[in-house]
């Protein structure tokens, strides 16, 4: 099958690329940063397969699939590193997902189920299942209670679901971002602007490029020497906020002020 990655990662492009060159009947004939070129390169060149991140900007994975031509529509393996796009739904429709991280035994399962549903579908019954998909995924966004979103994270070698609202802080880590919760750090395969906009609901304020603070639990505020604000949150992590954002936290600080009378 000839295939396409669409990842906006360069590790994970990487990654998809090597587990297809050790399958003998994958073949990668293009592999794209944005979807946007994705689209266009998908149109032209009509893979059999596709691996489509779901988390991209500013044309996500889902919106891409939805402008796919009907009649030329390839087998879809969704990748995604939450929780938030309802996995279920996947489970349930019968389009195939792999949750980052993956390794090759994962792989290898999707695969398994890939290639005798490509083999015995034609594009019209992956139209169906692509709307039917879509169709789940708007059903439960509808439906979830939007104060609650999840997150999935790893911890000790285990997936986790996180509330949201009981995250403290997030800070980047290369391709990862490490999520606070209490006394404990989870990790997750996403940039801090992904992670940004999963926590959209909670009340983030970012302190520098690579940190966000839940302003529910900062509980102790101190300067450094040169005016930075040290903030001590409630499960007992102390993070500094940089130069350049120094005046936003001022200015939120300065909005929690009691006037005087």
């Amino acid at each position: 099958m000839n295939v396409i990655i669409v990842d906006d990662e360069l590790a994970g492009r990487r990654t998809l690329r090597e587990l297809c060159e050790a399958e003998g009947d994958l073949k990668v004939i293009g592999e794209y940063g944005d979807g946007a070129a994705a689209l266009e390169a998908i149109r032209a060149m009509q893979p059999q397969l596709l691996f489509l991140d779901i988390q991209m900007d500013p044309l996500n994975g889902i919106d891409l699939a939805r402008a796919l031509d009907p009649g030329k529509l390839p087998s879809l393996v969704f990748v995604t590193a939450y929780d938030a796009y309802a996995l279920e739904a996947f489970e349930v429709c019968a389009i195939d997902y792999l949750l980052k991280p993956f390794d090759q035994e994962r792989f290898r399962k999707t695969l398994e189920r890939v290639r005798p549903r490509h083999a015995t579908t034609g594009a019209g019954d992956r139209h169906a299942l692509l709307a039917g998909l879509l169709a789940r995924l708007e059903r439960e966004a509808r439906d979830m209670p939007s104060e609650r979103p999840r997150l999935l994270a790893e911890f000790n070698g285990h997936l986790h679901v996180l509330d949201a609202s009981r995250v403290e802080m997030i800070e980047a880590d290369r391709n990862y971002v490490a999520i606070r919760v209490g006394p404990d750090t989870f990790h997750a395969r996403s940039t801090l602007n992904q992670a940004e906009q999963a926590l959209r609901a909670q009340p983030m304020l970012r302190i520098s490029r690579s940190c966000l603070v839940n302003v529910n639990y900062v509980r102790e505020v101190n300067r450094t020497l040169r005016g930075d604000f040290i903030l001590v949150l409630a499960g007992g992590a102390t993070v500094t906020s940089s130069e350049g954002f120094r005046v936003k936290v001022k200015d939120y600080l300065s909005s929690l002020r009691i006037a005087p009378a």
